[in-house]
């Protein structure tokens, strides 16, 4: 006679495993940590070993000291590090690779029970201690190719751009200072739509080459890693909001879509699982509060780039999206007044 196992719902059977779907995010990474090996050379791959592995072992030495089941070969603290990587710029310091790793690890992942328990994307909250901490290091970009020239990211000279704009309408009552204004935002070029998609510009590693990502991306929405509902309505709720802003300028929301770590963002890191709603709703939600909240930092905030910061915002504001997004159960009492 044959034994069972009687269990409580759900029943899901899948041969997918932690390890597979991590291995699947790094795969899919891949092209753009080759984009920008190409563009940026050997500096740009020191800075994504020193983040991986000061990463892994991070986790390793934390499993340890607290006596856990060490879970390294799981890939996730190996997504968590080549994450990090591509939100710093080529030229970042090896201290603060490994710095921003231990926070990622130790302070936002496993403070909070491991994986699956953190309640932000680690890699992001690493970044924004970063950039609060070391603003210069964190902003120092170099363009591609082997002069390494510091430059400003197309973000940036946007954001200059229209100040200068903005400057010149203001100063009517003086000559001097308007032609001074409009010979600045004259000057502010910003580069093509190609060079943004193939990665010709200044940035952090992971977001200079859209093509790369989205080729990542693809995969992933092929493998069922990650579904339509972030990314697409993240993408959709900032080109919308960035036409109307600027006066139905079709270019430049489409322009902006590329810029900064948008791509990066919506596909990779506002699906992180254990930051992100499960129901459907509530990704819809979520990709839409990211639009928002992104283009008004970009529009109307003083830094150039909101991503990071949106995609943080919506992970605290998960836990309230689920409650009011989760379905009724089947046969569930209400409760009495």
């Amino acid at each position: 006679m044959s034994n069972y196992i009687v269990s409580s719902s759900p029943h899901i059977r899948t041969h997918e495993s932690t390890s597979r779907i991590m291995l699947d995010v790094i795969i899919a990474l891949i092209p753009a940590g080759v984009v920008s090996i190409w563009k940026f050379g050997v500096k740009s791959l020191w800075v994504i070993l020193l983040a991986v592995i000061s990463s892994v072992l991070t986790e390793y030495i934390v499993q340890k000291l607290t006596k856990k089941t060490v879970t390294i070969n799981d890939f996730s603290s190996a997504v968590t590090g080549l994450l990090l990587a591509y939100n710093l710029p080529p030229g970042a310091p090896w201290w603060m690779v490994i710095i921003g790793s231990v926070i990622a690890i130790a302070l936002v992942k496993h403070a909070f029970g491991g994986l699956g328990h953190n309640f932000m994307n680690p890699a992001l909250a690493a970044r924004a201690v970063l950039m609060a901490c070391w603003p210069v290091h964190m902003t120092n970009w170099i363009s591609p190719g082997s002069d390494a020239v510091s430059s400003a990211t197309p973000l940036v000279l946007r954001k200059i751009s229209d100040a200068a704009t903005s400057a010149t309408s203001a100063a009517t009552s003086s000559a001097t200072s308007g032609a001074t204004a409009g010979a600045t935002a004259a000057s502010m070029e910003l580069p093509s739509l190609l060079d943004v998609i193939i990665g010709n510009i200044p940035g952090s590693l992971g977001e200079i080459s859209s093509a790369a990502l989205l080729i990542g991306a693809a995969y992933l929405l092929y493998r069922g890693v990650i579904n339509w509902r972030i990314p697409f309505t993240y993408l959709a709720t900032t080109f919308v909001l960035t036409l109307f802003i600027n006066g139905w300028d079709f270019y430049d929301a489409f322009y902006q879509l590329f810029l900064g770590g948008l791509i990066l963002g919506a596909f990779f890191m506002a699906t992180d699982y254990s930051s992100s709603p499960v129901t459907s709703l509530g990704q819809i939600i979520m990709g839409i509060g990211c639009g928002i909240l992104t283009t008004v930092i970009r529009e109307f905030g003083g830094y150039p780039e909101g991503v990071s910061y949106s995609i943080l915002l919506m992970n605290v504001a998960t836990p309230l999206i689920e409650k009011y997004t989760m379905p009724k159960i089947f046969g569930e009492v209400g409760s009495r007044v």
